[in-house]
């Protein structure tokens, strides 16, 4: 599915919000017929959103040893879970391997997960390039991947602390954050929005300027309410 321009009116209130929030920002948008982007900001790692496809390929690696440890790795994001789940997969690479087969079933044939522990203090697999409008797609099509459902489910149950963005919204959605390389601070966040035209794939992304995660967070409301007042409008495109 490729990705088309919007008109002329939603592109330039995006360039208005662009304008005056401290980060770079981008969302991608995967309708049934379309998917469309807006923004500068339209790849980078993935954090702790790749957290989702972790968990499906760790469900169905053995349900029963991965249970509890999802649960926390969803709704609360818990990097020592998360972990375990990785670990319960096999060594790195055939971890990599069934998280991408995972990412895989919603068409992307491109997003490579890494296996390699890059940062120091950091997830290997957190450190996957993931492109904002791969992961709407994925977004897009999460609830017809097996086992999607129950993760679904889990992305409702967002604990208080981190229910911002879309997840404020009531919108089933995953959120990952973390500070830049030489500076400023990601936080990016894809959620499953309904609307009148079916389920919408949405992933945002904000990268604070001044390297602080509560200013990312900030501008994801903002990206947020942004999106939720302007569905109609990007409906008729």
């Amino acid at each position: 599915m490729t990705s088309r321009p919007l008109g002329l009116a939603i592109e330039s209130s995006f360039e208005q919000l662009s304008a005056t929030v401290p980060a770079n920002i981008g969302i991608s948008i995967c309708r049934p017929d379309r998917t469309f982007s807006l923004g500068r900001w339209s790849s980078g790692v993935a954090w702790s959103t790749i957290k989702v496809p972790l968990a499906i390929a760790a469900l169905r690696h053995d349900r029963r040893l991965a249970q509890d440890l999802v649960v926390k790795a969803i709704t609360e994001s818990d990097n020592p879970a998360s972990e375990q789940l990785w670990s319960q997969l096999g060594n790195p690479a055939d971890a990599a391997r069934q998280v991408e087969a995972i990412i895989r079933e919603s068409g992307d044939a491109s997003t490579m997960v890494e296996s390699r522990r890059l940062r120091r203090g950091f997830t290997a697999f957190g450190q996957t390039q993931w492109t904002l409008d791969r992961q709407a797609t994925y977004a897009a099509q999460l609830s017809v991947i097996p086992d999607g459902a129950a993760v679904i489910g889990l992305m409702h149950q967002i604990t208080d602390v981190q229910r911002w963005g879309l997840a404020a919204k009531g919108i089933a959605a995953k959120a990952g954050w973390g500070p830049g390389v030489h500076g400023g601070y990601l936080v990016r966040q894809f959620g499953i929005v309904p609307t009148q035209s079916g389920q919408w794939g949405v992933a945002l992304a904000a990268e604070a300027h001044d390297g602080v995660f509560e200013t990312g967070v900030e501008v994801v409301n903002s990206l947020s309410d942004w999106l939720v007042s302007r569905l109609p409008a990007l409906a008729r495109y």
